[in-house]
């Protein structure tokens, strides 16, 4: 239940990181909410996953989650480029999220 508790906190962690672009410095109303809330939730999820998890295992998933999803959105949604070195950074950090999943 706490990786998937872990896995939630990361996606708003997402939600968060994407929001802060849409806020346009917290001017708006409706983004800044969202992302507040976002950011909120994300870390409330981390404190509760972190009852039964590792602190270093999962902190390290938990922004190697927001990591990942806010690079690949930035991509996605906002033309970021998706070089190969980008992209073969994004799969490096992929990798260390399964290995830390795997060893706990």
């Amino acid at each position: 239940m706490a990786w998937s508790i872990l896995f939630v906190a990361g996606l708003l962690e997402i939600i968060w990181a994407i929001g802060l672009k849409y806020t346009e410095g917290f001017t708006r109303l409706v983004p800044s909410v969202v992302t507040l809330a976002a950011m909120a939730g994300s870390v409330i999820l981390l404190g509760l996953a972190l009852k039964s998890l590792p602190v270093g295992t999962a902190y390290a998933v938990w922004t190697g989650i927001g990591a990942v999803g806010t690079a690949t959105l930035g991509i996605v949604l906002l033309g970021e480029p998706a070089t190969a070195l980008r992209l073969a950074s994004i799969a490096l950090i992929v990798a260390g999220i399964v290995g830390l999943k795997l060893v706990t």
